[in-house]
């Protein structure tokens, strides 16, 4: 298995935005083959001695976090399947260049090999 991460900052009132948004492409990623598709949002943030993630996304007052990630087979078929995503004009068709729901620039991102899974 290999997974997607996105650790995604986004303005609170805009989470309706995303949520749409997200709903769209992980039918669009479901349609090429991906496992799993999971986006999730921020709500108990806080534990006493131990850093949050609205800290570590850098969020305002204002801002949440969205934890996501999307699972594949292995990474040849992320692979595969991101480059038919990354292919689909319906992805950059939901994406509004002028007022984007969240700034990509923020966002973090990683690729992750499977360690353990119960």
């Amino acid at each position: 298995m290999y997974v997607d991460g996105f650790l995604i900052p986004i303005a609170s009132h805009r989470l309706d935005e995303y949520k749409t948004i997200a709903a769209e492409a992980a039918l669009i990623w479901k349609e090429y083959g991906a496992l799993e598709y999971v986006e999730t949002v921020g709500d108990d943030m806080t534990i006493d001695g131990v850093d949050s993630f609205l800290n570590k996304a850098g969020c305002s007052s204002e801002e949440t976090v969205v934890f996501s990630w999307i699972s594949y087979r292995d990474k040849a078929h992320r692979d595969e399947v991101n480059e038919k995503v990354m292919a689909d004009p319906r992805v950059h068709q939901m994406m509004d260049k002028d007022d984007p729901v969240f700034d990509c620039r923020r966002m973090a991102y990683g690729g992750f090999r499977l360690l353990v899974k119960a």
